[in-house]
């Protein structure tokens, strides 16, 4: 198990989270339920996905959740763009 609140990557994702709730404030209100929601719920993912995988019993399991947090990444970047 790793300690996710000690990963250089972990703080990294929750600044991002925090700069996504930022950025979403801008955005119109008629989008609320639409990209400001997916937005905001693939920058929760990334960090999420981190602190899951820190909990889980052995690397191969860490690693996977690590991937699956990068997918997301991948997909907020897509909506931002």
């Amino acid at each position: 198990m790793h300690d996710y609140k000690n990963l250089k990557v972990w703080e990294k994702a929750i600044e991002l989270a925090k700069s996504v709730y930022e950025f979403s404030e801008h955005l119109p209100n008629n989008e609320k339920f639409g990209i400001t929601s997916q937005i905001k719920r693939s920058a929760v993912s990334i960090v999420s996905n981190i602190a899951e995988g820190a909990g889980r019993n052995t690397d191969k399991q860490f690693v996977n959740f690590l991937n699956m947090s990068q997918g997301s990444s991948f997909e907020l970047e897509t909506q931002l763009f």
